[in-house]
């Protein structure tokens, strides 16, 4: 998978604990593991329901600063 390729995909959420969101591509069926870089707010299964369809952005065109 090219580096941008990542950011074309959609993922469905698979599992999720307070450090670790792990997805799979729609398309390509690639599990990916996403760390949580901020362990002062963990990731919950709220935000993250298992089955809840997300796509990741690239941080390096985020425009809001």
């Amino acid at each position: 998978m090219d580096n941008n390729a990542i950011f074309e995909e959609r993922y469905r959420v698979i599992a999720i604990d307070e450090q670790n969101l792990i997805l799979r591509g729609i398309r390509s069926g690639e599990v990916l593991t996403i760390k949580n870089a901020d362990p002062e707010n963990p990731l919950t299964a709220k935000d993250y329901p298992p089955g809840k369809l997300i796509a990741l952005n690239d941080p390096s065109t985020d425009t809001h600063s």
